[in-house]
This record gives C-alpha cells, sequence and structure tokens, in this order.
C-alpha cells in the first residue's frame, strides 16, 4: 500500500510489543489496573491516528503555545494541585488524575526543536544559548520548585540533543565531576569527622599536579591559569560544604541517598525508606533464570513491594518472567530507544531531528533510571518506565511524542525535498 510507505514498522512494532508486554504485567500486578491500562492504550492509539492526519507544519507552528500551556500547567499544581505521596504534582478531577510535567515535556522538546531549527540559532552566540537554556529552564525551576527531583533529571535530556547540535561535551563533564564529588564528599563523611578536608586535600593535590604538568601551556594565556585556580578553590568548597548541603536537604532524600551508600537491609531502612527497594531485589532475584510464570510471582501476588505496578513494575518482570524475560524487554527498549536516535539523524528537517533526539534521550533517562533504581543502582527519585509503568498521563504523553515523531518521521520520508 503507497500510503504505508514512510512508516517506520521497525520501531512501531517495538512500541507495541513493549505497550502489550507491560499491559500483561500490570494485569498480573493488578487486574482492574490492567483493564485501564488497556484502555489508555487505546485512547493512546486513537490520538495517534488523529496525529497521523494531522499536517506536519502544525507541530512547528504550535510549538510555542503548546509549550506555554504545559508551564501554565505545572505553575497550576501550586494552587489546584493534589499531593500523593508528599508531591504537589497531580491534578484530579473526580476519579481521575493527571501529571502535567509528562506533558510539559513534550512542550518542551517541540519548542527547544523549533527555536534549535531557526536560521539564527548558533550555540556559539550568547543570545542564542540563554536563549535556549531559558526554554529549558523555566519549566525546569518549576518543577524543581513542587518539587520533582526525578522529573527535574529527565530535564537533563535536552541537554543530549543540543550535544548533537554543537553544545561541548565537557559540560557533560563538568556536571558528572561536580556530582562525583558531591556523592563521594557524603559518603566519606559518614565515619570520618574530618572528613571534608581528605577531599580538599585530594582536591587540591591533583590540581597542583595538573598546572604543574601543563605549565608551559597555561602560560601561553594568563585567563587559562586563572580559570584553572578558580576552578580548583571550587571545587575544594564544593568538597568541603556538601556535607553541611546534604544535612540540609529533606528526610526522605537524604535516606534515599544513604540507603545507596549503606544498603537497604540496614535495620534504619529496611522497615520504612529501604523497604521498596530491598522487596523488589528478593523479587527480581528470586525469578532466577526463566522467571516463576505468570502470575505465579511469590513477591508480586503477596503485593511486598508498594507502587510495583507504577515505578517498581521492573521487579514483576524480573519474577515472573526471570532474568531472559528482563533481557528480553532491555534489548526491546535498546532496539527501540536506537531506533529514534537512528532515524532522528536520518531527517532531513532540522526541526525533525532535534525533536528526535529531545524524544529518544527522555526516554534514555527514563528508562536508565527507572531500571538503576529497581536495582539498587540509583537512588529512589520517582521515574516511571515510559510505556510499562502504569498511569494514564504517562502513556498518554509517550504516545503522543512516539506519534508525532514517527509523522515527522513519514512526512520526512515522502518529502520531495
Amino acid at each position: 500500500m503507497k500510503w504505508a510507505e514512510g512508516i517506520d514498522k521497525l520501531g512501531l512494532g517495538l512500541y507495541f510489543v513493549i505497550c502489550v508486554f507491560a499491559i500483561l504485567n500490570i494485569n498480573s500486578v493488578n487486574p482492574s489496573l490492567g483493564t485501564k491500562q488497556l484502555t489508555f492504550f487505546c485512547i493512546s492509539l486513537f490520538i495517534g491516528l488523529i496525529i497521523f492526519f494531522t499536517r506536519t507544519k502544525f507541530f512547528e507552528n504550535m510549538s510555542g503555545i503548546i509549550y506555554v500551556a504545559g508551564v501554565l500547567l505545572l505553575v497550576g499544581l501550586f494552587p489546584f494541585g493534589t499531593e500523593i505521596l508528599g508531591q504537589r504534582n497531580w491534578y484530579k478531577f473526580g476519579g481521575f488524575t493527571m501529571q502535567p510535567v509528562e506533558f510539559a515535556k513534550i512542550g518542551t522538546a517541540l519548542m527547544v526543536a523549533n527555536y534549535v531549527s531557526g536560521s539564527d540559532f548558533n550555540l556559539n552566540n550568547r543570545k542564542s544559548l540563554i536563549t535556549i537554556l531559558a526554554i529549558i529552564g523555566i519549566p525546569a525551576v518549576v518543577v524543581l520548585a513542587i518539587p520533582d527531583v526525578g522529573s527535574l533529571l529527565v530535564f537533563g535530556a535536552f541537554f543530549i540533543a543540543l550535544y548533537r547540535e554543537g553544545l561541548s561535551g565537557k559540560v557533560f563533564g563538568v556536571v558528572f565531576i561536580l556530582a562525583a564529588i558531591f556523592l563521594i564528599a557524603n559518603y566519606i563523611n559518614d565515619p570520618m569527622e574530618e572528613s571534608p578536608w581528605y577531599m580538599v586535600g585530594a582536591i587540591v593535590l591533583i590540581g597542583l599536579i595538573y598546572i604543574v604538568l601543563n605549565l608551559n601551556y597555561l602560560r601561553r594565556d594568563i585567563n587559562r591559569l586563572i580559570f584553572a585556580v578558580v576552578g580548583i578553590v571550587g571545587l575544594s568548597a564544593l568538597a568541603y560544604f556538601s556535607p553541611n548541603v546534604f544535612e540540609k536537604l529533606p528526610t526522605h532524600q537524604k535516606q534515599r541517598i544513604e540507603v545507596l551508600y549503606k544498603g537497604e537491609s540496614r535495620k534504619e531502612f529496611r522497615d520504612n525508606i529501604g523497604y521498596n527497594l530491598l522487596y523488589s531485589k528478593t523479587a527480581i532475584g528470586s525469578g532466577g533464570v526463566t522467571g516463576k510464570g505468570y502470575k505465579e510471582g511469590s513477591v508480586t501476588q503477596g503485593k511486598f513491594v508498594p507502587e510495583q505496578e507504577t515505578d517498581y513494575i521492573f521487579c514483576t518482570v524480573g519474577e515472573e518472567w526471570g532474568f531472559l524475560g528482563s533481557t528480553l524487554l532491555v534489548i526491546c527498549y535498546a532496539l527501540y530507544i536506537g531506533r529514534i536516535y537512528y532515524l532522528a539523524e536520518n531527517q532531513k528537517s532540522t526541526f525533525n531531528r532535534v525533536f528526535g533526539y529531545c524524544f529518544a534521550s527522555i526516554l534514555l533517562i527514563h528508562f536508565c533510571i527507572n531500571i538503576g533504581m529497581v536495582m539498587g543502582l540509583f537512588p529512589t527519585v520517582g521515574i516511571p518506565l515510559p510505556y510499562f509503568s502504569y498511569g494514564g498521563s504517562s502513556l498518554l504523553a509517550f504516545s503522543i511524542m512516539t506519534f508525532i515523531f514517527f509523522k515527522l518521521n513519514y512526512a520526512d520520508k515522502n518529502s520531495l525535498v
């Protein structure tokens, strides 16, 4: 059929496989929620059909309005939001709830793609850089104020897209170094009262060695030398004050990081903040190679893991489908995300390419953090597994981005330009 030319069957096929497998697993945990998720999936397909018949330029032309609407929905949470599990990041309408941050990501992705595709955009230009940082920063600051740390981390996905468009990779290196110093400083602060000075001494020593080894290079430009000295002082200050900053964090956030350091099985964690992780690992480990079978997981069916149909849904896969089933799911996600990156890279339109990179990067961060969280490799931050965790807002938002991108890809493949 000629009309089907340009539809990426592999990408959409993987989308269907992941969604159907998700509905099966949610049904195993809670049949009533499985039915609701199937309903949300059908609604997503209907919306996808509407998107398919929408003119491609609509998304580019309306990106500003969609972006502003997303930000306003976030701001509206402060007076009108409903608090669930300690966070005011939901709207409640009768028996239905909506998490607007999921839709704000769509608007931000479209707006970033629109601005970057403009003829005047240049990352080396200060005005362009400030503007694109403001586009990403405005919703990110609102999300931080809610506060929703998990969703805030997802906004880092847009910098991956900007990296493709010329943003220096040094930005990611700086972020990694800052995060590593903060975490290490707090880790060694537990057993040693004077530990900040150990970190400061190590940073100063490494910095001095760097300056000595690169002295000739630094002498050619005094600004480089000044930057190196300021960097050493700044990192030392971060190492010294990190424990104080850590102590001022909300108790539940501190405990989530401490669980990562000390283990969820310790007495002070296993009955509270580490409970989810402890039983999540138990469920995954008990599945063995082939799993216990559909609806046969003792931990899953016993409801031992709170939120096991949402953020911790992967533990259900591990227990019922085992290592093989879990690996198959991970491979499906890897192929799907990789496929979107591949298609995005081959778009003729800059708008299409940037939106594709934003979309794939959002999926990548959600996937990595959620899987890492469930397996104890990352602190619990409340990030759903795309398409897989129960929730209408999440499934609809990810499905909308999915169909927008595949519509853009379809139009690109059928374009004569």
